[in-house]
């Protein structure tokens, strides 16, 4: 009896599942027809250039979607900054951004971006009023907005998706109505301000998590789609021909989109876009971006669009707080740190969105208007920064965000990635959005010098190039002689295991070398610029990813590493390891290193067989992102002829384990 009331209770759970699934797809299914109401009014366009190389983009139309999120202004404003169109004349940066070709603004909305005393946590200080300020401008110069809802009270990103303060101890079925709320009666008043609303997006870059629900928890995307219909439903109610976005970060991890499309689909979360956030020199591949956006769109029939996406005009910090991208090696540089540069990459990225993305409805350029507050000292700025929130966190963002924001809060990190220079002048990038539907062709001249990257052996002859790579303005390359200054080739080889930038000249523009001298190594591709060459990758379990990754800002040397994640509980397990041939009899010393996090119990080691038995290991760990950790096994005696393997052996309990693995080295050691 008891079997039977179990297989009756299982018979109906999947039949009322399978009902709610049917009912869910056929309301998306009516929710399919297209709304035209979203779509960018149609503007002529008096924009031309003497200066700028635009290329143009075949099939772009003018319902195609260029929006600029623009929600620091007021902060920024309110300290004292204007801003000036391309002749110098003082205008509202929103006739200035419409002048240029942009056609919507993307604002975010924090729920109380404010402490007890209600000083704000900064960023803009974006709450609901602000974003009524900013709509209301956007609506004047025939500009359409998209809502952001990040659904917290400050910054949401892949790393940190927290639940507002008024709603930390709530439930999740309380947490849905709460936010359906808070939904709706944003929306009404912003409607009630006559704002002209395109666009709604349902949480910011929710890679697995929301408003304080993450998917490693149990029942971790019911949860989270529960949040997310909540949202759709009011949009729905108060914005009938709004478009719905769902919005996620890091295309680079390429089954995550394909997880995350599943389970909305499963969960049947009502949405139109699938919007993904695209920064060059974090997120891949061109050809990776269109690929997990065009199984979205295929897969579910969905729009898609780029939601986030920037590039640096200069590497000059003008706000005395650091920027996220500059000059030094650290990334890799797609396009030249120039006006061209900038422009080319919004050139490039539009003409993938329209060309090879299927359904793609538009681009989104990240805070192109946040520039410096224009302070003449860290200082003055640091004053404007915790008076008006015109920084990214001001010191009273501890009161919501200690870990992060409490202990780093300061200036703006983007203002070398604005469309305007640090006196809030329109630069001449800004115009690529007004040239792309049909080109605008000035002579094709050299705009910098494409950086040069070298590992070198110590034991081995240091020869830096005597030629390197001029980027011209139509981001074409042309080698051209090079002149290296004040190189002390001697110092370098005396040095030891180091690093250096050498500066040149090169047709009258700087240059750049970054040299890493290693010590001379026996293993094959170590450092795996070469795609994992010689080694071999063993999964001992079923789990995501397991590949060579091409991300810079992850590696120790060069641009690429062995990299891992798994989305389950206690699903990582594999050895990756490598057969040395050819070695002579001596004593060495191996070490590889390892970086990751989310490993719950880990069993983690460097091992080196000799005859097919491990005789040498040492144990590591992976703690957070930044943190490498190298496995050291030094006094390994071998004698030629024996097989040796060294290898890495990775065991994680952890739900969402991941780990990247760099530099695995063996060197002799002097007896």
């Amino acid at each position: 009896m008891k079997l039977f009331r179990r297989f009756l209770a299982l018979f109906l759970a999947l039949a009322i599942t399978a009902l709610t699934l049917a009912a869910c797809k056929k309301d998306n299914d009516e929710n399919d027809e297209p709304v035209e109401q979203w779509k960018p009014i149609a503007k002529e366009f008096d924009i031309s250039s003497d200066s700028l190389y635009v290329q143009k983009v075949e099939g772009l139309d003018d319902e195609f979607i260029f929006g600029m999120d623009a929600s620091a202004v007021p902060s920024l404003e309110a300290g004292g900054v204007k801003y000036y169109d391309h002749d110098g004349v003082e205008k509202d940066v929103y006739q200035i951004l419409s002048e240029n070709g942009i056609n919507y603004i993307r604002v975010r909305v924090w729920n109380d971006p404010f402490d007890k005393n209600g000083k704000g946590y900064g960023g803009g200080n974006c709450d609901i009023e602000n974003a009524i300020a900013i709509g209301k401008r956007a609506t004047k110069y025939g500009m359409k907005l998209l809502v952001n809802f990040h659904y917290s009270d400050f910054w949401a990103d892949p790393a940190k998706q927290m639940v507002p303060k008024a709603w930390k101890n709530m439930g999740v079925a309380e947490k849905s109505n709460a936010l359906y709320a808070y939904t709706k009666d944003c929306l009404e008043r912003l409607v009630s301000a006559e704002v002209d609303i395109g666009m709604v997006q349902i949480g910011n870059e929710t890679n697995g998590a929301m408003c304080g629900e993450s998917s490693s928890a149990l029942g971790g995307w019911k949860k989270i789609t529960d949040l997310m219909s909540a949202g759709s439903r009011a949009v729905r109610e108060v914005c009938p021909d709004a478009l719905i976005a769902i919005h996620f970060a890091n295309p680079e991890k390429v089954t995550n989109y394909a997880s995350y499309s599943k389970n909305l689909d499963y969960y049947c979360v009502d949405y139109d876009v699938f919007a993904s956030s695209y920064y060059p020199y974090w997120h891949g591949t061109y050809e990776n971006l269109a690929t997990v956006l065009n199984t979205v769109a295929d897969t579910y029939g969905k729009k898609v669009m780029i939601a986030e996406t920037s590039y640096a005009f200069t590497a000059e910090d003008t706000d005395f707080y650091g920027n996220t991208i500059s000059d030094g090696g650290a990334i890799v540089k797609s396009y030249p740190f120039t006006v061209q540069g900038q422009a080319n990459l919004v050139r490039d990225l539009t003409d993938v969105a329209v060309n090879d993305i299927h359904n793609c409805i538009g681009l989104f350029y990240w805070e192109g208007t946040w520039i410096s507050s224009g302070g003449a000292t860290w200082e003055e700025n640091s004053a404007l920064w915790e008076r008006y929130g015109s920084g990214w966190a001001t010191s009273y963002a501890a009161d919501y965000d200690p870990d992060d924001a409490g202990k780093w809060y300061g200036g703006c990190s983007v203002d070398n990635q604005a469309f305007f220079d640090k006196d809030g002048k329109a630069i001449e990038s800004l115009k690529v959005f007004g040239l792309m539907k049909d080109g605008n062709t000035v002579e094709n001249k050299a705009d910098a010098i494409e950086d040069t990257t070298l590992i070198i052996d110590l034991n081995g002859e240091i020869k830096l190039p005597t030629t390197v790579n001029a980027v011209m303005l139509d981001n074409s390359k042309k080698s051209i002689p090079v002149e290296w200054h004040n190189v002390d080739i001697d110092a370098m080889k005396a040095g030891g295991v180091a690093k250096y930038t050498i500066k040149g000249t090169a047709d009258g523009m700087s240059a750049y070398c970054y040299v890493s001298m290693v010590e001379y190594n026996y293993l094959t591709d170590w450092s795996f610029e070469e795609g994992g060459k010689g080694w071999t990758a063993t999964a001992l379990k079923s789990f995501d990813e397991l590949n060579v990754e091409d991300k810079v800002t992850d590696s120790l040397t060069g641009t690429k590493h062995y990299h891992f994640w798994g989305a389950g509980t206690d699903v990582v397990e594999f050895t990756l390891e490598q057969k040395v041939e050819d070695l002579p009899s001596g004593k060495y010393k191996y070490t590889i290193s390892v970086m990751g996090g989310a490993g719950g119990t880990t069993d983690i080691y460097a091992y080196v067989k000799i005859g097919g038995e491990i005789v040498y290991k040492a144990d590591t760990l992976i703690s957070a992102y930044g943190e490498w950790h190298d496995a050291l096994i030094e006094n390994i005696e071998y004698t030629e002829g024996d097989e040796i393997i060294v290898g890495i052996y990775f065991k994680c309990s952890g739900p969402g384990a991941w780990g990247k693995i760099d530099d695995a080295m063996l060197n002799s050691v002097k007896e």
